[in-house]
């Protein structure tokens, strides 16, 4: 079947499917013009009309082009949208651009740039489908898993297929197939054997034996290999963080019924003697305020926002700078 059209743009938070949908654009893009150059941008470092040259003069040296543009939802100003609109007019029949963004809209004005064949919004799993994934993903290597052990990986690990499939697949390298992946084996590969990540952040920053400054400390060096690591994304970083608080507030409610898992009880009892119910909703908005921060900010200013974010967690339990400049 032939492309609607030579611009794609796919949103939303599930960033596995939707890394699957650019990858089945850019094999289809190959398969019909063979050898291409591959671009891969930022809003928030590269400006649109960078990108926009590219796309309009082609390569020399490749059968094809295939740009895939990130941040999509900062395409707001009139000339950008007109630079698309005009190159629509006459494409290079070559040249594709995949328009991606983790928010679920863009402008409309952009939106109407782009087939609604080409257009897909990638939502997050519903609760109900996350266990089955797991189990499934597990069966499909090869490999049976404990409903408890599947249900303590969904703890640790953010909920997006991407993050899924990468943790899940190191037990693979880790255990033979006749071996049933229990919770011991969960806690041992992602608790104490793992890269550190949002979750392992959280679990410093909620030890209620260390003071406020030690607990900052630690969540600072922890920030900083994560920075460091593949999986350095701001956006996962504080992502991770937002689904521990939310818990910890199901924490408060519920009490021990809202994390089932004994491995993770602890460190839930230590966190809500760390923050309040109402703590706990303060840090979530500096969360948002902080993610909000980063995307329109720039990435010169990511690492201070989010060493700014740790200060207002630990030290103001949620009460944020801005509110308090008369202190300084």
């Amino acid at each position: 079947m032939a492309a609607a059209g030579p611009i794609y743009l796919y949103t939303g938070p599930e960033f596995g499917k939707r890394n699957e949908a650019v990858d089945a654009v850019k094999a289809a893009h190959k398969k019909q013009f063979g050898v291409i150059d591959e671009h891969s941008f930022y809003l928030l470092e590269t400006p649109f009309s960078e990108v926009m040259t590219i796309l309009q003069s082609g390569t020399l040296f490749s059968d094809g082009v295939c740009v895939v543009c990130k941040n999509a939802e900062l395409i707001k100003k009139k000339d950008e949208i007109q630079m698309i609109s005009d190159w629509l007019k006459n494409p290079e029949p070559s040249a594709i651009l995949i328009l991606v963004s983790d928010e679920i809209s863009v402008d409309s004005k952009l939106e109407k740039l782009i087939p609604t064949a080409n257009r897909k919004k990638f939502w997050e799993m519903f609760e109900s489908d996350k266990l089955p994934w797991v189990t499934s993903y597990f069966s499909k290597n090869g490999y049976r898993i404990q409903q408890g052990a599947a249900k303590l990986i969904l703890e640790l690990i953010e909920n997006n297929t991407q993050s899924l499939a990468a943790e899940c697949s190191r037990f693979f390298v880790l255990f033979p197939k006749d071996h049933e992946i229990n919770e011991a084996d969960v806690d041992s590969v992602l608790t104490h054997s793992r890269e550190e990540n949002a979750f392992s952040l959280f679990r410093e920053l909620a030890n209620s034996a260390d003071a406020a400054p030690v607990r900052l400390e630690k969540g600072l060096q922890i920030l900083q290999k994560i920075r460091l690591s593949k999986e350095n994304s701001s956006v996962m970083i504080i992502a991770g963080l937002a689904s521990c608080f939310r818990k910890l507030q199901d924490w408060h409610k519920r009490g021990e019924q809202a994390i089932p898992q004994a491995m993770l009880q602890k460190q839930y009892r230590s966190a809500a003697k760390v923050w309040t119910m109402g703590q706990s909703a303060a840090i979530l908005a500096v969360l948002a305020s902080t993610d909000m921060e980063i995307r329109s900010g720039g990435s010169q200013m990511e690492d201070v926002l989010l060493q700014k974010m740790l200060y207002e967690i630990v030290i103001k339990n949620g009460a944020q700078l801005s509110t308090l400049s008369q202190e300084y």
